[in-house]
């Protein structure tokens, strides 16, 4: 399969610190990559570049064969990338609503709206059911559905998800990716940080795994997951 996202030696510094040294990773259309790596290891950074949120000091990012490295976030989402960014950043005193309408604005043809809806909706029936409640009033789970949500509404190539699982119970996390499975069986392309070993390499096909902002390693997500350095050296785990 192309390559719809490629990297190729990212380096982001804050002033005088480097919050990812040399990340290179491939996405290809169609598919779920995941990108491992314990807490610090550069992924939320990584992601953040992607999306325009945060500078690229060094490297190229190029997304369905163009440069996107250096232009703003609004221009890179116009494009066809969306992320659903760690902690929501959810408007919290709008509706359920008014937050998926607000994903959708950058969006030219309007009139897509209405399927768009239905289409989140379809894939996370709770938010159907709570589409004029406050957003702030919600659980973890479904500020976790309503980010990922809101992302989808700009009908994005590329879903880049950040942490989806983090602080959520179990039986939440379960369905979130039951709803991450469905949307690669429609044929969406999804990057995928987790700190969560065993739920990313379930849901992925390909993985790389970041350690101190370094790619470090990579190959298929189920040769990963018998990898022993995956497990000893990179993630900290016995």
């Amino acid at each position: 399969m192309a390559a719809l996202l490629r990297i190729e030696h990212l380096e982001v510094r804050y002033g005088d610190l480097i919050g990812v040294a040399d990340v290179s990773l491939e996405v290809p259309r169609g598919a779920v990559v995941a990108l491992l790596g314990s807490n610090g290891a550069g992924k939320t950074t990584t992601l953040n570049a992607i999306a325009g949120i945060v500078s690229v000091s060094k490297g190229a990012v190029s997304f369905d064969g163009a440069g996107i490295g250096g232009l703003p976030a609004h221009a890179i989402v116009r494009k066809g990338l969306a992320l659903s960014p760690e902690g929501w950043r959810l408007f919290t005193q709008q509706s359920v609503e008014n937050n998926l309408l607000l994903g959708a604005t950058p969006l030219a043809d309007r009139t897509r709206i209405p399927r768009l809806l239905e289409r989140v909706y379809s894939v996370f029936p709770r938010l159907a059911e709570r589409r004029h409640q406050r957003a702030g009033t919600m659980s973890g789970g479904e500020r976790q559905m309503l980010a990922v949500g809101r992302a989808l509404m700009s009908e994005p190539q590329l879903l880049m998800l950040d942490e989806p699982s983090l602080g959520l119970a179990p039986a939440i996390v379960d369905t979130m990716y039951d709803s991450f499975a469905a949307l690669h069986r429609e044929g969406q392309t999804i990057l995928l940080a987790e700190q969560s070993v065993d739920l990313a390499l379930e849901a992925a096909d390909y993985a790389y795994v970041l350690q101190v902002g370094r790619t470090v390693l990579e190959g298929p997500a189920r040769q990963m997951a018998d990898n022993p350095d995956v497990q000893r050296i990179y993630l900290g785990m016995e």
